[in-house]
């Protein structure tokens, strides 16, 4: 399941700085060095490196496809070891006992017991084999974006330090309200709405206060509002109409840490009425499930707001040609083709939000109509 077959989970990603000259050169120098090694016989507890998305065992990259047209496609194995809490406390128990037995002393001290606990552990550990996990990854080298089918924040971590390491760049986590990826208009205007929001601030700038951390959480709550204003038909400029829809599951959060209130929102389009009134009561969607039809396709996902991420992305009908040598190539640009365009027509749908709450028309006119709206059964 991932870039070449079945649904996708993913966050995305932009790339700071830019690869030297001869850069097939360098990919494949880089590949080589960083390239998976395995940590079977070893004391360490990690072990990452990359591997072709085709053929994981395949880590000597002779020969291996890993360049599809502008795209660099990889996977990333994450060999752990670990030892399982459980089995660690029974044989520490056994340890006690036959140390108890040897010495003829009637207890453990705390030191003594520390010492059994650091053998045994390295016993174990020893002995255990590492988990293999991996994560393939997308990078369209042209216009530095790349995606990551993963959304564990570990895994995040560790693909971003281990991707710098091999390539020298930096990649930073993308989301669109970032100031790092916004035009300069809109990054101004998202300053001085911030400004409004502060505790002690004089309003000057006309523009109605913006919480930068709620923006994906109130991007999420508008598009439920445009796509039942004109039944699921939305406008997007220098697009047209497509339509959207949010269907079977929302998440509604209010709160923080342990304090958080978390509503799950469950049924079709129609049935999603307690979702509106938990907006009622001061909740935020934190993700939704989204159907879009765009030029006679249909995907399906869920969108999680806090990260503009994609969790469960159902690409359209394709030939499946992937099993077609001939096509293959062909069938994988397509397949990558169709995910860009979803993460592409959502990032113009922010930005049409940004644009609306960033105006001072959000407040006499956009934020009124949505009030009016969750009033509505």
């Amino acid at each position: 399941m991932g870039l070449l077959k079945g649904t996708l989970s993913f966050s995305l990603y932009r790339l700071e700085g830019s690869l030297p000259t001869q850069a097939d050169d360098f990919i494949a120098r880089q590949l080589k060095a960083f390239a998976f090694r395995n940590i079977s016989l070893t004391s360490e507890e990690k072990a990452i490196g990359w591997t072709s998305i085709e053929n994981v065992l395949d880590t000597d990259f002779e020969g291996a496809k890993y360049i599809w047209g502008d795209y660099l496609m990889l996977a990333l194995r994450v060999d752990r070891k670990t030892v399982p809490p459980s089995l660690l406390k029974i044989r520490l128990l056994e340890a006690e006992q036959d140390f108890l037995a040897e010495t003829g002393q009637k207890r453990i001290y705390r030191e003594q017991r520390d010492d059994l606990r650091e053998r045994v552990h390295l016993e174990l550990f020893s002995k255990s084999q590492p988990i293999p996990a991996f994560y393939e990854f997308c990078w369209s080298l042209s216009q530095k974006t790349l995606l990551l089918c993963s959304l564990s924040e570990k895994v995040i971590d560790d693909f971003q330090d281990f991707f710098k390491q091999t390539f020298s760049l930096s990649v930073y986590p993308y989301t669109p309200w970032d100031p790092l990826w916004l035009d300069e208009e809109l990054s101004s205007k998202l300053a001085l709405a911030e400004k409004e929001n502060m505790p002690d601030a004089a309003a000057t700038s006309g523009l109605p206060a913006v919480d930068r951390t709620s923006l994906g959480r109130e991007f999420l709550t508008w598009l439920w509002f445009k796509s039942e204003e004109r039944n699921g038909v939305i406008s997007l400029p220098g697009t047209g109409d497509i339509e959207l829809l949010l269907v079977r599951r929302l998440v509604l959060e209010s709160g923080d840490g342990e304090y958080a209130e978390t509503v799950v929102c469950q049924g079709m389009h129609s049935d999603l009425k307690e979702g509106k009134e938990a907006l009622r009561q001061g909740k935020k969607i934190k993700e939704a499930r989204i159907r879009l039809d765009k030029d006679e396709g249909t995907w399906e996902f869920t969108l999680k707001a806090d990260r503009f991420s994609f969790q469960s992305l159902k690409l359209p009908v394709m030939t499946d040609k992937l099993d077609d040598q001939e096509d293959r190539d062909g069938a994988i640009l397509e397949r990558i083709y169709l995910v860009e365009t979803a993460t592409k027509t959502m990032t113009q749908l922010f930005r049409l939000f940004l644009e609306i709450r960033l105006s001072p028309n959000w407040l006499s006119t956009e934020a009124p109509r949505i009030k009016n709206w969750l009033q509505q059964q």
